[in-house]
């Protein structure tokens, strides 16, 4: 599977998990439920943004290793 691929694939189960995020919210309205967005949702989009470029670089880098090799 390439980085492209997987770096999609990322951001679909990202905006996946907001969706059931805000349906969890309806019934989930208390200082946890904000302090477990804060935690671990809201820095989501940023960081899978950096992993993104990241797995693109992998991916440049595994490429010229393959070609290297041959």
């Amino acid at each position: 599977m390439s980085a492209k691929i997987s770096a999609s694939n990322l951001a679909q189960a990202v905006q996946e998990l907001n969706i059931a995020w805000s349906q969890t919210r309806y019934s989930w309205r208390d200082a946890k439920s904000l302090q477990f967005q804060k935690t671990y949702l809201d820095n989501l989009p940023d960081l899978v943004t950096k992993s993104g470029s990241v797995m693109s670089e992998l991916d440049a880098l595994l490429r010229k290793v393959r070609k290297d090799c041959e």
